[in-house]
């Protein structure tokens, strides 16, 4: 089978700068624009900025005379960066030669015309069509998607006899074919279509159990459908470690995972602290720099888990007697507000961590993140992918569709798809209808 030629566009090396490695037994070429073009991207402080100079310092490392005609990167992998020629401008080349993505269609067509089998991986949707437009190959770069559409929902509807639901009450085998469940997937038995109960799948068990009982509401909050009810029993199980959240405004996400961690840090002590971060990702046009200290300046990006904050101590306290309440928890110093970007390099040691609108952060980011989670650790990812502000992001490669492809293998692992809106009617209709 003859090596296909996988030409790499600025956009891919920008969001995974170790994409070289991902295309074994093949040729990578990467064009010198590309490298140009990270260049000028390389003194950003974000994500881009680091990805840019991991990139170029690597191709800097190798060091190989050899690095133009191909150098052997492992995996059987061929590494080459395309320099263009003044003899290879035009020959036959259909496009003008200005445009930068003209640039990139001429070098995988220069390629292709002495007899490579080129495909051009971008994630630059008008780059494809365009190299289409002129008989090369184009893909967008897959190795750090996961399908949205094929997304595990970490719910399901059983339909069983009166005399399984008995066995479930009393922990007996259901006769339930369970080869296609997940780990902590959850299930709502029904009898004649009938919901009766919900259980929880044990892998080790091979078999349904229980939720977790609790007799009084948390911290003001009880669970308005089975969805939340099921996310309330995932956020409560201790060897449950990563638990994530999707779902459209209103329906909980943010709301449940912060009482939990209330009942968690404050009431049990299992956890010491709870970790809270959103990522720095404006809605519309920006309003500039803000002024002040960093928590002052947090204030504002942290307002939607302070109106949550503040519903929950009305809840417990009363309406209007919740103030005092929340300046306990404040001033507790057990409640810690964080941009996501100041938490690479921390370890966190038995903390409660929240990440809300988690779909704006990348894979990348996202690793950073759960990495930094000490023993003990819990770390809760909630947000909506399909409603996502980052411009390089879709939802399919965001962090939190990854997370769900990637983990729901895994034992300590939970996820919810929230189905409902319950914050008001309006809100509701208009997430139905809007």
């Amino acid at each position: 089978m003859s090596k296909k030629t996988y030409l790499i566009d600025t956009s891919v090396l920008l969001q995974d700068p170790f994409c070289m490695q991902n295309f074994k037994d093949n040729n990578v070429v990467i064009p010198m624009l590309a490298l140009e073009e990270l260049d000028k991207r390389k003194r950003q402080t974000d994500e881009l900025g680091k990805n840019a100079r991991h990139v170029l310092r690597y191709i800097d490392d190798l060091k190989s005379e050899k690095l133009y005609s191909g150098i052997d990167i492992g995996n059987g992998i061929t590494l080459r960066v395309f320099v263009e020629k003044k003899d290879d401008i035009k020959n036959g080349f259909p496009l003008g030669g200005e445009r930068a993505t003209n640039k990139i269609l001429h070098a995988a067509y220069h390629l292709k015309e002495k007899g490579e089998n080129v495909i051009i991986v971008t994630r630059d949707s008008l780059l494809r069509i365009r190299s289409q437009s002129i008989g090369i190959q184009s893909e967008d770069y897959k190795f750090l998607k996961c399908s949205y559409e094929n997304m595990y929902k970490g719910f399901r509807k059983v339909n069983v006899t009166k005399k399984q639901v008995d066995l479930f009450f009393t922990g007996g085998s259901l006769g339930i074919d369970f080869s296609d469940f997940h780990p902590n997937e959850y299930c709502e038995l029904l009898v004649d279509d009938k919901p009766v109960t919900v259980g929880k799948y044990n892998r080790k068990t091979k078999n349904l159990e229980p939720l977790l009982a609790y007799t009084d509401d948390i911290w003001g909050v009880h669970p308005l459908n089975v969805e939340q009810k099921c996310a309330i029993d995932l956020l409560l199980r201790d060897d449950v470690k990563l638990i994530t959240f999707v779902g459209q405004a209103g329906t909980g996400k943010t709301l449940l995972a912060l009482a939990c961690a209330l009942k968690k840090v404050y009431d049990e002590e299992v956890y010491n602290r709870i970790l809270i971060s959103r990522p720095i990702m404006p809605l519309g046009k920006d309003i500039g720099f803000l002024p002040g200290t960093k928590e002052e300046k947090l204030y504002h990006w942290m307002q939607p888990i302070y109106d949550n904050l503040e519903f929950l101590c009305e809840s417990t306290c009363g309406e209007g007697n919740g103030a005092e309440t929340k300046n306990f928890i404040m001033e507790s110093n057990k409640i810690e507000m964080e941009a996501v970007t100041y938490i690479r390099g921390r370890t966190l040691p038995k903390m409660y961590i929240i990440i809300d609108e988690a779909q704006n952060l990348t894979p990348h980011e996202v690793k950073t993140i759960i990495s930094r989670a000490g023993k003990g650790t819990k770390v809760i990812l909630a947000g909506d992918p399909t409603q996502i502000d980052n411009p390089y992001l879709d939802k399919d490669s965001n962090a939190l569709t990854y997370i769900i492809g990637r983990f729901k293998e895994k034992s300590i692992f939970g996820h919810m798809v929230f189905q409902k809106t319950e914050r008001s009617e309006l809100s509701a209709i208009a997430a139905e209808v809007l």
